[in-house]
């Protein structure tokens, strides 16, 4: 039997040390789950409360995107350098390596391909099928404004619900359409109608005025979406400001995989995320990326530390 005389010694309790439940710091954390937390924690960085996700998605509506022809040649030796990987469950199984340790933000809607109206969505993965890849979160499409406005946004609270029962947080995209204005008005109201119904995260687009109002305005954090491929600086530039006005990260897609050196960007946006670097050394980095075995740590080694609070 165990020697249990000094079990109930006062000094090993250290009763005047008060007990410490640490919440994971990003914006609206605080009243979420554990589960919830911790899987947040893998897709934004511990140390920073920011994220790049890498968005190759695109296929889900538009078949294959230029530089997305081969995943598993232009993608895959890109994931070292990603925070969280927004991609759809098909490209999962049959393409993302299980060892890779990138963070899923699994594509949960779709229906319509760019032949049709594209805001007629519907929920296409279950929460179940989520759990089972192991996803850090799903992304859902919200059109509001849209034709079938109303309808995105049932998508998104239906997920926000079983989002409760998996401990899987809802990422909510707000779609913009030709006819919609990329203003911080229009941005204010998507983003705070997805935060309001549930979303745990809110993707939305950059606007060059106001753009801290919407960051703001939103109780949930804000991830910036890359948008349309823009020259190099351009982008690291978009990416830099919004930050800075308080963007949580950012989703690139085009801008990393259809520059002529997707690695060099993805780490220089890296560094704009995660360093504060200001454009021009961002562009810098981009023109000189370091030295084959002189490159940074990948961000799952980076956080090793960080995350084992977080449950990674």
């Amino acid at each position: 039997m165990a020697d249990t005389d000094d079990a109930t010694s006062g000094a090993r309790f250290q009763p005047s040390v008060p007990a410490h439940a640490a919440v994971f710091p990003l914006k609206g954390c605080g009243s979420l789950d554990w589960g919830m937390q911790s899987r947040l924690a893998r897709i934004f960085r511990p140390a920073t409360s920011r994220t790049v996700m890498l968005a190759i998605d695109h296929g889900y509506f538009q078949g294959p995107t230029s530089g997305l022809e081969r995943v598993d040649l232009s993608i895959v030796p890109l994931l070292r350098y990603a925070d969280a990987l927004m991609t759809t469950r098909g490209m999962v199984r049959s393409t993302v390596p299980p060892a890779s340790g990138a963070p899923i933000v699994l594509r949960a809607s779709g229906g319509p391909s760019i032949l049709r109206e594209l805001s007629d969505e519907q929920i296409a993965v279950s929460m179940e099928d989520a759990a089972r890849i192991n996803a850090s979160a799903v992304a859902v499409q919200v059109f509001i404004g849209g034709e079938f406005e109303t309808q995105s946004v049932h998508n998104m609270t239906r997920l926000v619900d079983e989002s409760q029962r998996y401990g899987i947080p809802v990422l909510a995209v707000t779609a913009v359409g030709k006819e919609l204005t990329r203003d911080a008005r229009y941005l204010r109201l998507a983003t705070r109608i997805c935060a309001e119904l549930g979303a745990q995260v809110v993707k939305t687009y950059y606007c060059a005025e106001d753009f801290d109002t919407v960051t703001a305005a939103c109780p949930v954090p804000v991830v910036m979406a890359g948008g349309k491929k823009l020259p190099e600086l351009d982008a690291l530039t978009m990416a830099y400001r919004a930050i800075e006005e308080g963007a949580a990260g950012v989703d690139m897609g085009r801008n990393i995989f259809q520059s002529h050196d997707p690695a060099a960007m993805i780490r220089a946006v890296g560094a704009v995320v995660h360093e504060s670097a200001k454009p021009q050394a961002a562009y810098n980095m981009f023109l000189r990326p370091p030295a084959e075995g002189t490159e940074p740590a990948a961000p799952e080694a980076r956080n090793t530390e960080a995350s084992r609070g977080h449950g990674r």
